[in-house]
């Protein structure tokens, strides 16, 4: 056998030191953490972010919001990003944003979608039926665009169409009917979604005439009684449809939020409902909390697959 000795008395307490460290560091565990049974050689659950960007119309506020929770519901942490239409499409393709499900086309952001459309993934539509023209209260007495050049109520109105926001399709549209049907003095005035809401709400509380740059879905046509003037020379288009954009790399990135984002798909009278909330008071996001909850079986359509 051999024997240990030690000419120096502080070599001992160093051995002595190793042996109590290794001890508390061989747990016996092989690697697995027994008081949370996880095992040890196994990285730690990366966190699910993504972000999604809209344009900050009621009816894009709706639907982000509804698809954010249900993503949110599934473990994502989730950011909503309001955008100038053109920074919502560069965000999508330049990467940094992940996904938007506020594409109007092919009308309304038809020469965006052109533009960035190498550069992201397009997933279709989420919503059909979709509409744009120029709008007016059913108790003014005009029915046509070409109509407004001789209106009656055109002085009344000082040859103003209230519109939204700058470089919108819907403005350029109505910009553009401006000089198709000759509506010469007459000019779109720009401002935004909600402040043209809250003066067509405002005329149409003291029965004044408006025309106002609109679209569908929205909650003015279940809240008010609207009509589109009609489009003979076609200016504004056919139906449009609202589609889902997402950067390219997110289906290798996140594949269940990829799919979600794929399989989301709904009603005008679905996003409706929820616009209609969110005007009335409710927060967006209380709003798609409750949508959500009374419409499971059209949700669980949108998670089919998803583990």
């Amino acid at each position: 056998m051999f024997k240990f000795t030690f000419k120096h008395p502080g070599m001992a307490v160093i051995l002595l030191l190793s042996l109590i460290i290794a001890g508390c560091g061989s747990g016996g565990d092989n690697g697995t953490n027994e008081e949370n049974g996880t095992d040890g050689n196994n990285a730690a659950e990366e966190t699910k972010e993504i972000e999604l960007v809209y344009v900050e119309w009621d009816s894009e506020i709706a639907s982000t919001n509804v698809i954010a929770e249900v993503l949110r519901q599934q473990g994502y942490e989730v950011k909503v990003t309001p955008l100038d239409n053109t920074f919502m499409w560069q965000s999508i393709a330049n990467g940094d944003a992940d996904a938007m499900v506020a594409a109007w086309l092919p009308g309304t952001h038809g020469d965006l979608y052109e533009e960035y459309k190498d550069d992201l993934v397009d997933l279709g539509k989420n919503l059909e039926g979709a509409k744009i023209g120029l709008v007016v209260p059913s108790y003014m007495n005009i029915d046509s665009i070409a109509d407004l050049k001789d209106s009656e109520y055109a002085d009344a109105m000082n040859q103003k169409i209230t519109g939204i926001e700058e470089g919108s399709g819907v403005v350029k549209a109505s910009q553009e009917a401006v000089d198709v049907y000759g509506l010469d003095g007459w000019e779109v005035q720009t401002s935004s979604s909600g402040a043209m809401a809250t003066v067509l709400g405002e005329a149409i509380e003291d029965e004044k005439p408006i025309v106002v740059t609109g679209w569908t879905p929205h909650w003015q046509f279940a809240k008010y009684d609207l009509k589109y003037l009609e489009d003979p020379e076609g200016v504004f288009g056919g139906e449009e449809y609202i589609a889902t954009m997402v950067r390219k790399g997110l289906e290798e990135d996140m594949p269940e939020a990829y799919q979600i984002l794929d399989q989301f798909n709904w009603t005008a009278s679905d996003m409706e409902s929820v616009m209609l909330e969110i005007q009335n008071g409710t927060s967006p996001e209380d709003a798609a909390k409750a949508w959500i909850e009374n419409n499971q079986e059209k949700v669980q359509e949108w998670l089919e697959g998803v583990e």
